[in-house]
């Protein structure tokens, strides 16, 4: 598998460029914004996401202004979010270091979402780039209306395959599918090109969260015992859905009562962890996908050979076989 600075090789000097210009585009009068935005810049994570941007505008034309304007946007929204998340999930940790609720409370959090949130959208105005911030607000939406409809269901927990999708659809793939769609249309692509590049990226979207709820099943490295977590914290991801899809009615009730009443019971959480195993639940969810995978990858080669197709095609395989 290639590494992630490997892929991002054809786009390496843009993404050097857009750090400076995504620093600039966080910066404020008020001290204390300042010091917040200056240690979300420092834990910053793998860019993921405005190297989705660059390489959809490589392959669909040559990168300019507007790229780099998609790109902020991009990267400003997803901070909001990751900062009001961190709320909304009561989360003391991001990526190894505090969350800024953990360090400043909860209503300064909210706050400063709220602040990356506005210069995403003044930054799109200013430079009267409409049809970018037409594609990143539709996300912004989807990706409020997938965390309600998962936060609705999961208190019944009787999610089915169709609202998970659903859920993960919205809630993770529609920032993909934003990041794609908008670096095409930042360098003008017509309007059909932009929406291929869209369900482009909503499919690698959806195989990225489906790789997130696989972790859930493989041990960690510090225990060598699987992680849990999603158990722990009643998320029905789709090995567990395909589990309690094949499962008779008292087992089933046994399943959900461990999963409501006793999840944070380690010998518990791992006989549900058990049975998902051995329901073929994993292979079920592997399988999946590498659907979504191969869809995506159908997409892309209805594109030209090119270094930028060949990046696109390993961030592709990238998403599906990273280790966290």
């Amino acid at each position: 598998m290639s590494t992630l600075d490997e892929i991002k090789k054809p786009v390496a000097d843009h993404l050097g460029i857009f750090e400076k210009k995504f620093r600039s585009s966080m910066k404020s009068s008020v001290p204390l914004l300042d010091i917040i935005t200056r240690y979300i810049i420092k834990r910053k994570g793998k860019q993921m996401r405005p190297l989705f941007v660059f390489l959809s505008a490589g392959l669909n034309g040559n990168i300019n202004d507007s790229t780099y304007v998609a790109a902020s946007l991009i990267e400003l929204l997803h901070t909001a979010t990751l900062v009001h998340d961190d709320v909304v999930d009561d989360s003391n940790e991001r990526r190894g270091f505090f969350s800024i609720n953990a360090l400043w409370k909860n209503k300064v959090a909210v706050l400063v979402g709220d602040f990356l949130l506005s210069k995403g959208l003044l930054l799109a105005l200013d430079n009267n780039e409409f049809q970018l911030l037409k594609i990143v607000s539709n996300a912004t939406r989807e990706m409020s209306e997938g965390e309600l409809l998962q936060i609705e269901k999961a208190r019944k927990l009787d999610i089915d395959e169709s609202i998970y999708f659903e859920i993960i659809r919205k809630k993770t793939a529609s920032l993909i599918a934003s990041c794609c769609a908008s670096g095409a249309a930042s360098v003008g692509s017509p309007e059909a090109s932009v929406d291929r590049m869209r369900q482009f990226g909503e499919k690698v979207g959806i195989a990225f969260q489906i790789k997130d709820d696989l972790f859930d099943y493989e041990q960690s490295n510090k225990t060598g015992k699987p992680h849990g977590i999603d158990i722990k914290e009643q998320k029905m991801t789709l090995p567990l859905i395909y589990l309690l899809n094949n499962l008779g009615r008292s087992e089933k009730r046994k399943i959900v009562n461990i999963i409501k009443n006793h999840n944070t019971n380690p010998d518990k959480v791992k006989y549900v962890i058990n049975q998902v195993n051995q329901s073929g639940g994993i292979d079920y969810a592997r399988n999946k996908m590498a659907t979504y995978r191969n869809e995506a990858l159908d997409i892309l080669n209805e594109f030209p050979d090119s270094e930028t197709k060949s990046a696109l095609i390993q961030l592709v395989d990238f998403t599906i076989e990273r280790k966290k």
